[in-house]
């Protein structure tokens, strides 16, 4: 039998909490995902293993720890070496969409996102993820 290749845990990192609300709605009550939203790199950091994310979608700018600062500090925790990550932010000209990739996303998402096709850009980021890994 196949492992079980669905998405259903996030964990998400978000300093903005307007932003976060929209996500959580588009996550939760759209995708059907279990959704765990953090307002900083520190809070994600603390709560990872509470939620064994499959997934890590971050804000690039955040006060204190940015996105790039918090996954590699992500990427030290024992079992998360490879978790695909996505960037969710406004800076998406090519070349910081290279840095990002450079950095170990598996993607980018440009801000602001669409709430209603969001679930399904992160899937196909996933999927992609998937195939690759």
């Amino acid at each position: 039998m196949a492992p079980d290749n669905s998405l259903k845990r996030i964990l998400m990192i978000e300093d903005e909490p307007d932003i976060r609300a929209v996500a959580e709605l588009a996550l939760e009550a759209i995708g059907g995902f279990e959704l765990t939203a953090c307002e900083s790199g520190q809070q994600g950091l603390e709560q990872i293993d509470a939620c064994q994310p499959q997934l890590i979608v971050l804000d690039v700018m955040m006060p204190g720890m940015d996105g790039p600062a918090t996954l590699k500090a992500i990427r030290r925790l024992p079992g998360y070496a490879a978790t695909p990550a996505v960037f969710m932010t406004a800076k998406v000209q090519s070349d910081e969409v290279q840095n990002y990739l450079a950095l170990g996303a598996a993607g980018v998402i440009p801000k602001p996102f669409d709430p209603l096709s969001l679930a399904d850009q992160i899937r196909e980021i996933w999927n992609e993820a998937c195939a690759i890994g």
